[in-house]
Formats: C-alpha cells, sequence, structure tokens
C-alpha cells in the first residue's frame, strides 16, 4: 500500500450497498476489505473488483462472532496499522419483516437476534477497531441505518412508514442511531466524524424487487459520509445529504 493511501472496511461488502459501496470508494482510490461471513463469498466479490481496477481484499468477518472481530483487529494492525473508513454495513431484519406490525407476535429470540447483527455487532467491533481508527488522520465512521429507525416519522399518522412496523429491525435501528448520537458526542473534540445512513429503499435480498432505487443509488449515501471532508458534520442521521428526523 502506498504512503497515506485510505484504507477501508466494509462489513457484509460481499452483495447489495456493501459491495457497490466498497466499488464506488475504490474507484477513489481507496483500499477496499470486504468483510464477509462467507469467506468464499468474499473472494469472488473481491475478485471482481479487482478485475475492475480496484484494490479490494476479502475478510472473513462474521460481525457478531468475536474470534472475527479479534481477528479483524489483528488483520488490520499487521497490514495497515491504522483504519481510515468503517462502515456498519451488515444488518438483518425478521422473516416477513415488511408485512405489517408485528409487534404482539414477534418472539423475543428473534428481537434478540435481530439486535445481536444490526446493534450490539456494529458497537462490539467499532469499539475493538477505534484505537487503529484514531490513527487515521481523519477517520469516518458510518453506520448503515433505516428511516425505519426513525422514531419521529414511526409515530406521525402521516409519515409514509407509518403503517410499516417490523418491531426488532425498527427498535435496532432507533438504537444503532442512539449509538451514533453518543459516539459522535464522545469523539466531538478528535478527528473522527461518526455518522448514520439511510440509504433508501433499494432493490437488495433485504429490499426486494419491489424497491425504487438500485445499489448504485443506495450506497451513495454511505460513500459520501465514508469521506466527508474536515467541515462535514457529525452525529447526524442522512440520506443524500440531507438530515432525517430521530
Amino acid at each position: 500500500m502506498s504512503e497515506g493511501k485510505r484504507v477501508a472496511l466494509i462489513t457484509g461488502a460481499n452483495k447489495g450497498i456493501g459491495l457497490e459501496t466498497a466499488r464506488q470508494l475504490g474507484k477513489l482510490g481507496i483500499t477496499v476489505i470486504l468483510g464477509s461471513r462467507d469467506l468464499a463469498k468474499g473472494e469472488a466479490a473481491a475478485a471482481r473488483l479487482r478485475a475492475e481496477g480496484i484494490d479490494a481484499r476479502p475478510l472473513r468477518l462474521d460481525v457478531t462472532n468475536a474470534a472475527d472481530r479479534d481477528a479483524a483487529v489483528k488483520f488490520f494492525n499487521e497490514h495497515f496499522g491504522k483504519l481510515d473508513i468503517l462502515i456498519n454495513n451488515a444488518g438483518i431484519a425478521e422473516a416477513n419483516a415488511w408485512s405489517g406490525n408485528n409487534t404482539s407476535a414477534v418472539p423475543p429470540e428473534t428481537v434478540q437476534r435481530v439486535f445481536e447483527t444490526n446493534l450490539f455487532a456494529p458497537v462490539a467491533l467499532t469499539q475493538e477497531l477505534l484505537p487503529l481508527l484514531r490513527k487515521s488522520p481523519a477517520a469516518r465512521i458510518v453506520n448503515l441505518s433505516s428511516i425505519m429507525g426513525s422514531l419521529t416519522l414511526h409515530s406521525d399518522p402521516k409519515s409514509p412508514i407509518y403503517n410499516k412496523k417490523p418491531m426488532a429491525y425498527d427498535a435496532s435501528k432507533a438504537a444503532l442511531n442512539a449509538f451514533t448520537i453518543h459516539l459522535a458526542q464522545e469523539l466531538r473534540n478528535t478527528k473522527i466524524k461518526v455518522n448514520s445512513a439511510h440509504p433508501g429503499w433499494v432493490k437488495t435480498d433485504m429490499g426486494t424487487d419491489a424497491a425504487p432505487m438500485d445499489v448504485v443509488a443506495g450506497a451513495t449515501t454511505s460513500v459520501a459520509l465514508a469521506t466527508l471532508s474536515d467541515d462535514g458534520p457529525t452525529g447526524a442521521f442522512l440520506h443524500m445529504g440531507k438530515p432525517l428526523p430521530w
């Protein structure tokens, strides 16, 4: 790696928004590390990006696995000695999440499983990688949230999401937003910026083919927040440059 070249870790990066985020960052000359639960899929995705001239490398990373997180810290220490960009992109939803309001029926173990991936894992991974992020001249942390985590919009009967309430997913994203706010405040006197991104309703395995946006558009908010200038926001919840209500 050339001196001063930025390096980014994107979790859940072997497909969908994560892969496209890696592609767009890679085209900016950033080395992209593709975190993937399935290393073979990560290797295949990295190979596709390298064929496009991007410096892309796979990393086995199940974000809910403590040993994988420890190995990721060791990987960045050994190969780069720093981390410039962390994009907590990996996420899941409960089954039949978009069918309406499932609050009275969603099993507690489902809530636990969704929170493990969408909140507890990003918190743990970020905390463990923070010493490496502090070594960057201007680190950026991007938490992939969702408009579905907006308590303001969920409580407004006129909101477009009012009638869609997958409780485990929504609550996990609201909690992830709280993590963004709290960490940004703690790091406010550093060069590190922490923001939540709503990518939009995107054609992915989770978003389904009914979504109006493709992954190219869906990755733009993450890329913009990952490459913010020094006068950019921190502790914000944004979609394509526009703030969203918490």
